[in-house]
């Protein structure tokens, strides 16, 4: 009998606990999950902008995995997410294989910038031929004559320079290579511009999070990332030769100084790197959110438009908290006509 009672007993726990799970999610499902992947450039940012929409309309939450661009670009091609996010443009030939129109939204601008692991943490000085002869794995030394010759008065260390780069399809390695290609010969015929290339050196990281890890932890680490991940993990940045011959520190103003000088055609699929201002920081880019311009669910697609509009004016003032140039307002104009055309 007591064995019955207590089998009862555990039924009924089993019961109610089920009762209050089936209530939980009955209360969980009244809020819409809009589904994002992609890009790991703007993701500080991007998390910051979920997180206060959630003030915004409660109703609606975001998940991003922040799994880089390739992938972004991989998921919204397959549908498996609402959005997509991209600081590489789509190329023609993969919007070819969408099954329907996708939309480049341009959200932020941000700065790549070449960090490194040194003893002390020098301020460095980079040009276009240096950074191209590390990544070609021609530049092998830190007190190589190039780099000595970049920072006089500097005495670095004879040291091998570790080469970290992106292991994933990625919009910081498409921004990096694009910058490459457009300065140095060699590097455009050797190894071109896209999200995931052959590197003729180095060793991979996945994310901007892992060659922020990578050079963090390896004595003579040099990498490029995203500046808020230099910034956050207290690590140094050089300043970099521009294409008025100026060295430029990369920072919100010298982005933006880029940002101005960009030709944005009407599909908004644009790069900025090498731009020509004397203030402009060289390796810089766009990022984009992907959607389709036809969505398949129409409460999901009027709440991410909701979300859009949001974003590309409120949440536009919160970027320079985070280091990333925000859109100039002609541009945002733009973006909000674009944001419109979205059709349920």
């Amino acid at each position: 009998m007591r064995q019955f009672h207590h089998m009862t007993k555990l039924r009924i726990t089993k019961i109610l606990g089920l009762v209050i799970a089936l209530g939980m999610s009955a209360s969980a499902s009244a809020q819409m999950m809009i589904n994002g992947a992609g890009a790991t450039f703007p993701y500080p940012i991007y998390s910051k902008w979920f997180d206060e929409y959630a003030k915004v309309d409660p109703s609606v939450r975001f998940n991003y995995q922040s799994i880089g661009s390739g992938g972004g670009q991989k998921q919204i091609l397959a549908q498996t997410v609402d959005f997509g996010a991209s600081d590489g443009p789509m190329s023609d030939e993969n919007l070819a294989k969408a099954p329907g129109k996708i939309l480049h939204i341009p959200t932020v601008a941000g700065a790549v910038v070449m960090t490194y692991n040194l003893p002390g943490s020098p301020s460095l000085k980079f040009d276009a031929d240096t950074i191209a002869g590390i990544y070609l794995g021609q530049i092998k030394k830190w007190n190589d004559p190039k780099l000595t010759a970049l920072n006089p008065g500097l005495k670095l260390p004879d040291q091998e320079i570790v080469v970290v780069h992106r292991s994933d399809g990625s919009g910081t390695t498409f921004i990096f290579t694009d910058y490459l290609s457009k300065v140095n010969a060699e590097w455009k015929q050797k190894v071109g511009n896209n999200t995931s290339v052959n590197w003729p050196a180095g060793i991979g990281g996945k994310g901007n999070e892992g060659v922020s890890g990578q050079v963090k932890q390896t004595p003579g680490a040099i990498g490029y990332v995203e500046l808020i991940y230099a910034i956050q993990n207290k690590m140094p940045y050089a300043e970099v030769k521009n294409a008025a011959g100026q060295f430029v520190k990369p920072t919100i103003e010298s982005v933006t100084a880029a940002l101005a000088t960009a030709d944005i055609p009407e599909d908004f699929r644009f790069s900025m790197t090498n731009a020509p201002g004397k203030d402009a920081y060289p390796i810089c880019g766009a990022t984009w959110l992907l959607v389709y311009e036809q969505q398949k669910n129409a409460a999901k697609g009027k709440k991410l438009v909701e979300f859009l509009k949001w974003a590309a004016t409120k949440g536009e003032g919160m970027a320079k908290s985070l280091d990333y140039a925000p859109l100039p307002d002609n541009v945002q104009q733009r973006v909000l006509k674009r944001i419109d055309e979205i059709k349920m």
